[in-house]
């Protein structure tokens, strides 16, 4: 997949799996790495970014094993931001594909 695609989606990728549940961030990696091939660290500058603007809260839970997990939760803020994201995400992609055929 076009590396270019990928980083302009990603985002919303992210948005979207939080608004579905908090994850913890391997965790997300994993559920977007079903999709579509990401490195192990391409999510966390990312999670870092909704996190200063105030999209996403953490908060740690211990594990069984092992060091606490950082989980990732969508404030309000965050899912009005992901819901308007979303549209604009579904009309980019209809103007592409009104373009392309």
């Amino acid at each position: 997949m076009n590396a270019q695609f990928k980083k302009g989606a990603l985002e919303i990728c992210v948005l979207s799996q939080l608004a579905s549940g908090d994850k913890y961030g391997y965790e997300l990696t994993e559920v977007i790495s079903e999709e579509m091939s990401i490195a192990t660290g391409t999510l966390y500058p990312i999670l870092k970014k909704l996190k200063d603007d105030l999209y996403v809260e953490t908060y740690l839970v211990e594990a069984g094993e092992g060091p606490a997990r950082k989980y990732y939760h969508l404030t309000e803020k965050g899912r009005a931001y992901q819901r308007q994201q979303k549209q604009e995400w579904q009309a980019f992609v209809k103007a592409v594909e009104r373009l392309i055929g």
